[in-house]
């Protein structure tokens, strides 16, 4: 229940009243420009690129090529993308990571408030930690949405966090939920998605390929798990696919690539364009290491996948949705959540 601290009888009349005891699950995704604008686009694009984390390049020569040629070149192009997919809700990113919140709302008891953010964008973290604490949560689980770990993804959670309350007089108790690539509970959830999919279909795929989002190979050689743990993910998928009697092989791609540096391959795109001269003319796609549908997946992978594989000789493609804030992804979300209040709740 919520309280006051200190409690009346030892409080003097000029002590502030508090709000504490309360428990706070703040959802953390990427982010999304305000509109599919390019002004909109470039200011998300600014603060993005600009995350030491995501571009590991030293400043003094990546913002000159960041202020000078990216964004004024990129945003009108990315606007154009946002445009394809933009809902009534806003970015599918924003409106699905909304809607995860609302219907995990409760979930955990009275006691506990969760509530959303963004990396990057509007309702960013130091917004909506300050709001949990202003609220009496003086514990927080921070849960970045991210099944496999990158430093590009939830390090820089955990890096805005920390920042946002290093000069908080009073700081609250922090947790983190770890990567979950290959907890059970994640992998049932992912498998009965797919399955569902291919039900849906009326044609039979010969291959499920999965795209997760890219990245340099060199966050690889540095020591990033990211590469393992999306190998693992879909190692894990294709089992428990089979256990449900999906005799249908899973193929691990990666996509996004940006600038000139190698990339972790195998290619989605590479492989969208080969895979018929294999004699594989029907596949279906899906994101597992997107816990909501985003750009990538709805543009880049639905949209212009389906077209580069029908142009390089593909005759049946279908793009199976993320998790989202599915019935089956809210109790999985539910799950490993409650693994990680355990002790709070």
């Amino acid at each position: 229940m919520n309280s006051v601290f200190p409690a009346p009888s030892l409080r003097t009349a000029s002590h502030p009243n508090v709000r504490v005891g309360r428990i706070g699950v703040l959802l953390v995704n990427l982010g999304s420009p305000d509109a599919p604008d390019v002004p909109s686009v470039k200011r998300f694009l600014g603060e993005f690129l600009s995350d030491k984390r995501v571009i590991e390049i030293p400043a003094i020569l990546w913002q000159p090529i960041l202020k000078l040629l990216i964004l004024n070149l990129r945003p009108r192009t990315t606007a154009a993308n946002y445009a394809k997919v933009w809902t009534p809700e806003g970015s599918p990113i924003t409106a699905v990571t909304r809607a995860q919140a609302e219907a995990l709302h409760g979930a955990f008891g009275a006691n506990v408030m969760v509530d959303w953010a963004m990396r990057y964008g509007t309702r960013s973290i130091p917004e909506r930690l300050k709001a949990l604490m202003d609220a009496g949560c003086d514990r927080i689980l921070l849960a970045p949405l991210y099944p496999q770990y990158s430093a590009a993804t939830n390090a820089t959670v955990v890096d805005a966090a920390n920042a946002a309350i290093a000069d908080w007089r009073w700081q609250p108790a922090l947790r983190t939920l770890p990567p979950y690539f290959d907890n059970q509970d994640h992998i049932a959830a992912l498998a009965t998605s797919v399955r569902e999919g291919l039900a849906g279909l009326d044609f039979v795929p010969q291959l499920i390929v999965t795209s997760f989002h890219g990245m340099p190979r060199r966050t690889l050689d540095r020591g990033d798990p990211y590469h393992c743990q999306c190998q693992k993910t879909g190692r894990l998928l294709q089992d428990a696919l089979a256990a449900d009697g999906v005799e249908i092989p899973v193929k691990v791609t990666f996509q996004s690539r940006f600038g000139r540096a190698e990339w972790l391959r195998p290619y989605t795109d590479g492989t969208l364009e080969t895979l018929s001269a294999e004699g594989i003319t029907r596949i279906a796609v899906v994101c597992p290491g997107f816990s909501a549908d985003c750009l990538e997946t709805l543009e880049e992978v639905a949209m212009e996948g389906r077209e580069t594989f029908l142009e390089h000789g593909g005759t049946h493609f279908a793009y199976l949705p993320c998790l989202n804030a599915t019935d089956t992804g809210i109790a999985m979300l539910r799950t490993i959540l409650a693994q990680e209040l355990a002790g709070w709740i």
